[in-house]
């Protein structure tokens, strides 16, 4: 009878999970919780405002019995675990809640006014990128030369001018002055309305309906914030590029290929532009989510009906379902610029796979 020989090698077994599930696990669980601390933010902003919820409702002159009537419907007898429980089930199925300014649900009208919003920051984002990225990597490569010195009066100018200065000369000058561009608002008062609201772009609305009078128009009024927006992001972008470049630049491996006779434009963008762009990516993603959520001023300046001026309009009139509708949007919308910067990373840069 043959023996079992116990001296045989064992196969190593393989992980009990793949490492692309942990990874998307571990992904799903950081959402998760940054979600979670969010939504806890907004509740307790919600609860220690000075702002009684139920006196915004019925209004001061309701009687006591109405008032408990409203009160008992927000639940605001109830524990406060229990008010946060009932706020993420709320926040899940995009229940914000109903304005106190035209009493439609606060979803609605965010949905309503972000595509004015998201259509300014892309524009914005757009000019930023186009200009900012060869600026700064010509200021890199021209380091000290008059091209460097612009870039950086440029970048510091954007950083310390106030943008509703910018906003304002701009209006007097090109619209006021020149005539060049459209004044506030999307479009001009005999255009509203008259394409319908596919997308809630209204530059791809016309052009998806044919009406270029419509999207002349549009890109008259969008042109000056837009370019504005694009000039701030401009600033950080070209400044962020150069300091990358420079790094790289100063790196042996520039040297060496410039030894062995590479030209300047392969060692510049083949070389050296290459190992900044994973860098570049958070750059821009941070840039475009401020533009998303920052473009308050330049929204109530050029009278634009986007999300920043819906939440100051909100805040300055106490309702606090739409403050709070808006401020949990934004931080959705850095959630997922962040999430798909990795994704990004895993395209640019092998080792982060």
């Amino acid at each position: 009878m043959a023996l079992t020989d116990n001296n045989t090698e064992r196969r190593p077994r393989g992980p009990l999970f793949p490492q692309w599930i942990k990874t998307t696990a571990m992904t799903l669980s950081s959402i998760a919780v940054t979600l979670l601390g969010l939504l806890f933010i907004t509740f307790i902003i919600g609860r220690v405002m000075p702002i009684d919820p139920v006196l915004a409702i019925v209004g001061e002159r309701a009687s006591q019995s109405t008032y408990d009537a409203v009160y008992l419907e927000l639940g605001l007898d109830k524990p406060l675990i229990v008010q946060f429980l009932y706020y993420i089930w709320d926040v899940i199925h995009l229940d914000f809640g109903i304005s106190l300014l035209n009493a439609r649900p606060v979803a609605e009208d965010i949905a309503r006014v972000f595509p004015a919003t998201l259509e300014l920051a892309t524009l914005g984002i757009i000019i930023g990128i186009v200009l900012g990225v060869p600026l700064g990597v010509l200021a890199a490569v021209r380091k000290g030369s008059w091209i460097d010195q612009v870039a950086r009066v440029l970048a510091l100018v954007g950083y310390s001018m106030p943008i509703f200065w910018l906003g304002l000369m701009g209006l007097l000058v090109f619209y006021g002055i020149l005539g060049w561009v459209g004044g506030p608002g999307r479009v001009g008062i005999f255009y509203v309305d008259v394409v319908p609201s596919v997308t809630g772009l209204i530059l791809v609305d016309a052009a998806l309906d044919g009406n270029w009078d419509v999207f002349k128009d549009a890109f008259s009024h969008i042109i000056l914030p837009a370019s504005l927006l694009g000039y701030f992001s401009l600033a950080y972008i070209s400044r962020m590029t150069r300091s990358f470049m420079l790094e790289q630049l100063s790196a042996e491996y520039v040297t060496t290929a410039r030894v062995k006779g590479m030209s300047e434009w392969d060692v510049v963008w083949k070389h050296a532009f290459k190992n900044i762009r994973v860098q570049l990516i958070t750059v821009i993603a941070l840039s475009y989510a401020n533009l998303l959520e920052g473009s308050v001023l330049t929204e109530i300046i050029f009278s634009w009906p986007g999300i920043g001026s819906y939440i100051t309009t909100a805040l300055l009139s106490a309702d606090m379902n739409a403050v709070l509708g808006g401020t949990v949007v934004v931080g959705l919308i850095f959630i997922l610029l962040n999430i798909f910067s990795d994704l990004l990373y895993k395209v640019f840069d092998p080792r982060a796979k």
